[in-house]
C-alpha cells in the first residue's frame, strides 16, 4: 500500500463530492453512499468543478475517481431525470453544468477510475471517461439507458465502441444487461481488477507511479494524442507526432531524464503550469 494513503487531507463537499490530497495524486469521490452515490445536478457540477481544479493545480499530477460506500455511482437521480423532460431542459442543464459534457477528455492529467462498486447510466459514463479503470471484484456495470426509454447519454455511444469495439458496445447499449468484473476485464472495459477493499489503494498506487516517474508535460501531450486522435487518419496523426516530438526535445524534461539516467536517480520533472 502507498505511503501517502496514511497522510491524507480530505475536503468534504455538501454537494456530494469528497476531495482528498494524497501527495501528487488528487482523489475525488462521489460521496452520497446513502443513495448509492446517485447524482443530481449540483453533484454533477461539483464533480466537474473538482476535476477542473485538479487540472489547474500544479501540485497535482494524476487524478483518481471513486465512490464512497458500496457503490461507485448509480447514475442520475430520479429528480435529475425529471428535470430533463422539458423541451429546453437539456440545454439548460448544460448551461448550469458550467463545463462541456466531455470535460474529462480535455484534462491534461491522467484520470484513473477506482470502480469500488456498481456503476450504472451516468455513473458508468464517468468511469468510461477515465484513461484506466480498476474494478472491484463483485461489482457490476450497466448502461441501463434502453430500459428507461432513453438513449446513450453524454458521449457513451462515442466512447464505448472506441474502448471495446462496436459489437461489444452495441451489446451493452442495446441490452442494458449487467456486466460483472470477469466479463468487463475480458472485453477490455476495465484494465485491472482487485478485491473491493484494495481497489482504491491499487488505483492510487498506479497514479503515484505516473506522478513520480513520468513527465507531466509528456502525459498531457500523450493524452491529447490518444483522445484527440481517435477520429484522425494515420497520416495526419503521424505528421502531428513529428511536430510534437520536436517540441518535446526542446522542453527541459528530456535533458533532465537523460541526466537522471546517468546519475542513477529519479528525474525531477517540472509540474505543469496552472494554465
Amino acid at each position: 500500500m502507498s505511503e501517502h494513503l496514511s497522510t491524507t487531507s480530505a475536503r468534504p463537499d455538501a454537494r456530494g463530492i469528497s476531495v482528498t490530497a494524497r501527495g501528487a495524486v488528487r482523489v475525488i469521490a462521489f460521496a452520497r453512499p446513502e443513495r448509492r452515490n446517485g447524482m443530481d445536478l449540483a453533484m454533477f457540477r461539483a464533480y466537474y468543478d473538482a476535476l477542473a481544479e485538479a487540472d489547474a493545480d500544479p501540485a497535482v499530477r494524476a487524478v483518481v475517481i471513486t465512490g464512497e460506500g458500496g457503490s461507485f455511482c448509480s447514475g442520475a437521480t430520479p429528480g435529475l431525470l425529471a428535470e430533463l423532460t422539458g423541451a429546453t431542459a437539456q440545454e439548460e442543464l448544460l448551461a448550469a453544468l458550467g463545463h462541456p459534457p466531455h470535460l474529462p477528455l480535455t484534462l491534461r492529467k491522467p484520470l484513473i477510475a477506482a470502480i469500488n462498486g456498481s456503476a450504472a447510466g451516468l455513473g458508468l459514463v464517468h468511469a468510461l471517461y477515465a484513461d484506466i479503470r480498476f474494478m472491484a471484484e463483485g461489482a457490476q456495470l450497466s448502461t441501463v439507458f434502453s430500459r428507461f426509454g432513453l438513449i446513450a447519454e453524454y458521449g457513451a455511444a462515442w466512447l464505448l465502441p472506441r474502448l471495446i469495439g462496436v459489437p461489444h458496445a452495441l451489446d451493452l447499449l442495446l441490452s442494458a444487461r449487467p456486466v460483472d468484473t470477469a466479463e468487463a476485464l475480458r472485453i477490455g472495459l476495465v484494465q485491472r481488477t482487485a478485491p473491493r477493499q484494495e481497489v482504491l489503494a491499487q488505483a492510487v498506487e498506479y497514479a503515484e507511479q505516473l506522478a513520480e516517474g513520468c513527465s507531466p508535460a509528456s502525459l498531457a501531450v500523450i493524452r491529447h494524442q490518444v483522445w484527440g486522435g481517435l477520429d484522425t487518419d494515420c497520416a495526419t496523426a503521424a505528421a502531428e507526432s513529428v511536430t510534437l516530438m520536436s517540441e518535446s526535445f526542446r522542453r527541459p524534461d528530456f535533458p533532465e531524464a537523460m541526466t537522471a539516467l546517468r546519475e542513477r536517480r529519479k528525474p525531477a520533472f517540472r509540474p505543469l503550469p496552472a494554465d
